[in-house]
């Protein structure tokens, strides 16, 4: 969160994947451009949340872009990222610049054709 506020992002933090996945599923369309998610989450686990939020009724929300973060970087963590509708899978400790150019790329990769 700091360093994304550092860059003039705005940013809300949810305590567990249940209450992330509330907080989105009341937002209107547009009102939040990116989801990071961490994997090892209290109540909910990243992966449920995830899944939950591509199962929303609204298409606008469901395709928002997810970047996960999370301690848990073998090849089958990734995996099991992408087969839960994650776009993107980062190890931590953070890179901030991997992070940034990661915001970049799926951001850019999920926006709508014309």
């Amino acid at each position: 969160v700091k360093i994304l506020a550092s860059l003039g992002a705005v940013c809300e933090e949810a305590e567990n994947g249940h209450a992330a996945v509330e907080i989105f599923q009341a937002s209107q369309e547009g009102e939040y451009d990116l989801i990071l998610m961490d994997i090892q989450m209290p109540v909910m686990d990243g992966w449920q949340s995830a899944r939950a939020i591509r199962s929303l009724d609204n298409p606008a929300l469901a395709q928002i872009p997810i970047i996960a973060l999370s301690a848990n970087a073998f090849d089958s963590d990734i995996q099991t990222s992408m087969e839960n509708g994650i776009n993107a899978h980062l190890p931590k400790p953070l890179d901030c610049s991997l992070l940034l150019k990661t915001i970049e790329e799926v951001t850019q990769s999920c926006l709508p054709t014309a």
